[in-house]
């Protein structure tokens, strides 16, 4: 229950800060993105901010076994760039672009009611679904093991 609660509490602070930041603002978005128009720079001191908490966060992370809470560390254990990380990344700046919004300010959107909102909600679910049945026909012989019949 505490970590429910805990996540709790972690998603609406991070939900209140997206708000007053202005990126659950797609029109703020994309003019801190048109870099060749009216830029706005304000959203790189966010990022920036953000960078700097994350930095702070996995140094000491990176040192425990265990969360605050008792549970497992699980951090990313792969370096490597290749090309699913480099096109994930692309396609992940290039809806960005079009539309102002990622998936943190999208479930703020979503809350608020806001069409846009959900659009991408469920545009971003229906890549996710895409993904699968892809992995799942590219490496069919990577499926998870079936449990032995009883005896």
């Amino acid at each position: 229950m505490a970590a429910i609660l805990a996540a709790f509490a972690v998603g609406l602070v991070f939900g209140l800060g997206l708000i007053l930041a202005g990126m659950a603002n797609p029109a703020k978005v994309l003019a801190f993105l048109d870099l060749a128009g009216a830029w706005d720079p304000s959203l790189a001191f966010v990022m920036g901010g953000a960078i700097a908490i994350g930095a702070v966060a996995f140094f000491f992370a990176k040192r425990r076994t265990q969360s605050l809470l008792g549970l497992a560390m699980q951090l990313p254990s792969s370096r490597q760039i290749d090309w699913r990380l480099a096109g994930g990344s692309a396609a992940f700046g290039i809806g960005w672009g079009l539309a102002g919004i990622c998936p943190g300010p999208a479930l703020v959107l979503v809350g608020a009611g806001i069409w846009k909102g959900a659009v991408f909600v469920l545009a971003m679910l229906a890549g996710m679904v895409l993904f699968e049945v892809i992995e799942s026909r590219r490496r069919p012989s990577q499926a998870l093991p079936q449990a032995a019949p009883p005896a």
